[in-house]
């Protein structure tokens, strides 16, 4: 009788999970984010719905922990930068902890839809949206005409449209 897909989840969650959270601890550095991780990992294979086809479980695991491991390091360097910023506020602002998360969620999320974009795509749009410049000033900035800033401008938001559609 073929394994069914929740036992053969089981059966490699059983084999694996320990020397995953141990792979994983390595390279974040702590017990507690490491089986978060590992957590994680193991949901993404739930959604997949493929356990019982995977041959390589140690490189399935792996590589897609990596994925999740390069994007827990960008939360962490994103957080680091949004309370490096609060902190130079001259103002004092403080936020609850809920104002926090609901920040740095929509931080991560607008690099995530950034992420996409080329260097130059990214770098226009950010100055068009963040310092408000019109098309001449970034074009002198970038050394670009109107016309490619303009096209960065419409590639970008295009970017960021189909990925809110989603």
């Amino acid at each position: 009788m073929p394994a069914t897909p929740l036992s053969s989840l089981e059966t490699l969650y059983v084999d694996h999970h320990g020397w995953l959270k141990g792979w994983l601890r390595g390279k974040v550095g702590n017990g507690f984010d490491a089986a978060d991780l590992a957590h994680d990992t193991f949901v993404r294979v739930l959604k997949a719905s493929n356990a019982q086809d995977i041959r390589q479980p140690r490189d399935y695991l792996a590589t897609i922990a990596r994925g999740l491991v390069v994007d827990w390091y960008r939360h962490q360097a994103i957080e680091r930068a949004f309370l490096d910023a609060l902190a130079c506020r001259a103002d004092g602002l403080t936020l609850s902890l809920e104002e926090r998360a609901i920040m740095l969620e929509t931080l991560t999320e607008i690099d995530r839809m950034l992420d996409g974009l080329g260097e130059r795509s990214r770098g226009i749009f950010l100055m068009a949206q963040l310092e408000g410049l019109g098309h001449a000033e970034i074009g002198q900035r970038m050394g670009v005409s109107v016309t490619t800033v303009k096209n960065h401008l419409v590639k970008a938001m295009t970017h960021c449209l189909l990925l809110v559609a989603e």
